[in-house]
């Protein structure tokens, strides 16, 4: 079946698709890629077709290959993309070493972002994770003299705190704040939430299928490979996944009575939360692109949606959504 993908908007009325493609798992992240750079490069080029046309990368991922293989997939089809990347890492020798988002090197992680990427103008930039050594004012002004200089769009932030956003906010606006949010994933509810709604800006959930498992197809039998980062998150730990199979019995009992899928329900959950919330499912496989995408014809009534609303706090969610190491990273 072919669907029509909505368009939603952001802070700053940038308007993107309702559905969006996080891009990171064509190249790292997962284990194994199912298909070649040419597979991903058409799969890219496929998903703007459907019309999922907000694509998100970054430096780090590779590090640097998949902003590579997105700019070649985007090259004869710029104007049709809406493109997020991000910076914040200090990345040394093929490898992030820690935070770094030191004003001058923002400016020369935005130069190469643009040359790999291959455009002139990056319309989504996020500060990937917040720097505790540099102020984030100096970051907000920084990315106001990129905006200033034509090089970038949009300010973004990612796995942020509600008191970060509203200093960042006023020295530059925020477009958007990404950080993991689903149906067994809802750190962003009591805070970022209501200060987004407060504030106009758009919230880009990634990880909107839990990582694969909201989507019924992962069960705690399963063995991850070498490179896959859920052998080493808690939450897929073999006894944490059995406890949680609660929650996604759950869903896929209400995505058969609706004659959809268990990630459909999962992604029609998140757009129903506000209308500003714009969720970017990572995929390999058209078919499952083509899935997610259909997912912004699935409706939710009241009384599901006040169901799925409490389902995590009802069944419960066994482990951390990262690692220790990471957990540090997030919510400042």
């Amino acid at each position: 079946m072919e669907v029509a993908v909505h368009i939603r908007s952001l802070g700053q009325d940038m308007r993107v698709s309702a559905i969006g493609l996080g891009c990171m798992g064509m190249s790292q992240g997962y284990g194994p890629n199912p298909g070649s750079r040419r597979d991903m490069v058409d799969m890219i080029r496929a998903a703007v077709d459907v019309g999922v046309t907000f694509l998100d990368t970054a430096e780090v991922y590779g590090p640097f290959v998949n902003e590579e293989l997105v700019g070649e997939a985007i090259a004869p089809i710029r104007d049709r993309v809406q493109l997020a990347t991000k910076f914040g890492w200090d990345i040394r020798g093929g490898k992030s070493v820690g935070l770094n988002s030191r004003p001058d090197h923002i400016k020369k992680v935005a130069d190469a972002c643009l040359q790999r990427l291959g455009v002139e103008t990056i319309d989504l930039f996020y500060q990937h994770r917040i720097d505790p050594n540099v102020p984030i004012e100096d970051v907000a002004g920084t990315i106001g003299e990129l905006v200033q200089a034509g090089k970038v769009k949009h300010f973004g932030l990612s796995e942020v705190r509600a008191d970060t956003l509203r200093k960042a906010h006023a020295i530059y606006p925020v477009t958007a704040v990404q950080s993991e949010y689903s149906l067994w994933t809802r750190d962003p509810e009591p805070e970022i939430l209501p200060t987004c709604a407060e504030l106009g800006i758009g919230f880009v959930p990634f990880s909107p299928l839990g990582r694969g498992f909201l989507t019924g197809t992962i069960d705690p039998s399963v063995s991850f490979p070498q490179g896959d980062m859920r052998a080493t998150i808690p939450r897929f730990e073999a006894d944490n996944m059995s406890a949680n199979q609660a929650l996604v019995n759950h869903i896929r009992a209400l995505a058969e009575a609706k004659n959809v899928t268990a990630a459909q329900v999962a992604l029609a959950w998140l757009l129903a939360q506000a209308p500003w919330i714009v969720p970017i499912p990572g995929t390999r496989s058209l078919s499952r692109l083509k899935e997610n995408a259909g997912a912004t014809e699935v409706g939710l009534s009241a009384d599901e949606r006040a169901d799925l609303d409490t389902l995590a706090a009802r069944v419960g969610v066994a482990g951390d959504r990262y690692s220790e190491a990471h957990m540090k990273l997030v919510g400042h």
